[in-house]
């Protein structure tokens, strides 16, 4: 492997890993990630971190994992992103994205450090357009209602080109195109939200994997436990395969774009996924109150460029703290302000070592903690519901549901990881927590899987004390290790 001059790097939100096909996938068509995984690397035990949307942009940016502490937020105050660093060191850094959640309360500063940043307007809960075009609009199905911000922003889409993911690929390629050759050392962040819902496409894509379908498309899924009807499953599943494969298309402009510029020898394309997404496996819909299965939290990463040899697999353990750290690696930065929980993977590229951890540590805050070893996903259950605090300095909201405010029970509470500075905490009472977003139904089971003898994940061993106790005991230290705060060491049995 060459020392990349350059890093792109493209995050597709929602990615079912197993619904591509350098990764197995039979059911959609994935032509420009089979064909990266040929020019390249690729991983297969990568696992998302910290959960949901931007608690796993926290991860990749900050290269600390903050889910034990708080929901969804900013980049704290003391805080600093690889993007300040990079800028630092001379390295231009731009982002490009059609992400709406970047632009809110709690992910509106993670751009700021950007050299430069491109936002493509329209996708699911940007606040755009005023008018509703009803002749225009998806199927307002399940939990969305039909006055929502997406049914606005859908009459502005009358063209392939006018969606948000198209218009986030055509903008990178013109970059590329106009900026490639003009500095010394670039980061090219793509956040790209597809293919996140809504599965809202047009033809070809809409009627590609499902053409019986009669009426409006599906294009929202269900986000819950159970199973729905098994038509209405199927629908909803194509509508987001033709967005996986639209996507996929236009992420080929992007690869045509770094051939056309000669940027394989020195710039190195890593390509991966927030996390992923159910779609009616283990009767999971979207990003439910389930344990995270594979097809929520086992997510792609491809690496291509830089003299990376081609065609070849990685089968270290790795997660998305260690794209943080990798990015550091890259560009020669080793230091930064707060505490990091990453592994750089350019050794593992080098040939220098075979493996870079032993451990993962995923989840949602309030939900069941994963401890995810090459072999072996333990899922521990929450032992007292009513135990949760909030630990931030930047008091933000989490869509759709804003956080209580801080009341008379806050106090300046122990310091953030790595901070050496005091943090509010917010202790939360029953009615409170059942109100969150990321709370809402039963975390209490405890769910055990061998990845040798059962990869589907369907054979819980968590009842054979024998198969639990080691590992209990490696998440106890692995959350001392990380100064988890004891509401969550109570709320979890190990108080």
């Amino acid at each position: 492997m060459n020392t990349p001059r350059n890093v792109i790097f493209v995050l597709l939100d929602s990615l079912n890993r197993h619904c591509v096909g350098c990764y197995g996938g039979t059911e959609f068509d994935t032509p420009t990630l089979d064909a990266l995984a040929k020019r390249g690397v690729r991983f297969t035990r990568h696992h998302v971190g910290s959960l949901p949307c931007m608690p796993a942009r926290h991860d990749l940016l900050c290269g600390a994992q903050d889910f034990l502490w708080k929901p969804w937020g900013s980049i704290e105050l003391w805080e600093r992103p690889v993007t300040f660093y990079l800028r630092k060191a001379g390295v231009v850094a731009q982002l490009i994205s059609d992400h709406p959640h970047l632009f809110e309360h709690g992910g509106e500063n993670y751009h700021a450090d950007f050299f430069a940043w491109d936002y493509l307007r329209g996708h699911e809960s940007d606040p755009w357009q005023t008018i509703v075009d009803e002749t225009m609009i998806g199927t307002p199905t399940y939990h969305r209602a039909k006055d929502n911000h997406y049914h606005r922003n859908r009459r502005k889409f009358h063209r392939e080109e006018d969606f948000p993911g198209p218009k986030t690929m055509a903008a990178t390629e013109r970059w590329l195109d106009e900026n490639a050759d003009q500095h010394d050392r670039f980061f090219l962040f793509v956040d790209e939200f597809d293919p996140h819902e809504p599965f809202d496409t047009p033809e070809p894509y809409a009627s590609m994997y499902d053409s019986s379908w009669q009426g409006r498309k599906m294009i929202w899924p269900p986000y819950q436990l159970g199973a729905i009807k098994e038509r209405e499953a199927r629908q909803i599943r194509a509508q987001y395969g033709g967005k996986l494969t639209m996507i996929d298309r236009w992420l080929g402009r992007v690869v045509d774009s770094i051939e056309r510029n000669g940027l394989w020898d020195d710039t190195l394309l890593i390509v991966t996924a927030d996390h992923g997404v159910y779609l009616g496996e283990h009767d999971c819909w979207g990003k439910p109150p389930s344990p995270v299965f594979r097809e929520l939290g086992h997510i792609p990463l491809l690496m291509c460029g830089a003299g990376i040899e081609p065609g070849t697999t990685c089968d270290a353990l790795t997660t998305s703290v260690d794209l943080c750290e990798t990015f550091l690696d890259a560009f020669g930065v080793t230091k930064t302000r707060q505490r990091r929980h990453g592994h750089s993977i350019l050794p593992l590229l080098r040939g220098e070592e075979e493996r870079i951890r032993d451990w993962v540590l995923s989840g949602y805050w309030s939900q069941r903690l994963h401890l995810i070893t090459e072999d072996m996903k333990y899922a521990r259950g929450v032992r007292d519901p009513n135990e949760l605090a909030i630990y931030s300095n930047r008091w933000s909201t989490m869509p759709p549901i804003r956080l209580p405010d801080p009341d008379e029970r806050a106090t300046l509470g122990p310091h953030m990881p790595g901070s050496g500075l005091p943090v509010i905490r917010q202790p939360l009472d029953t009615k409170q927590i059942g109100r969150l977003l990321w709370c809402g139904g039963d975390h209490r089971s405890d769910h055990l899987y061998d990845f040798s003898a059962d990869p589907n994940e369907t054979q819980n061993l968590a009842g054979d004390p024998s198969r639990t106790a080691q590992l209990e005991q490696q998440l106890l230290e692995v959350l001392r290790e990380r100064e988890a705060p004891p509401e969550l060491l109570r709320r979890f049995g190990y108080g």
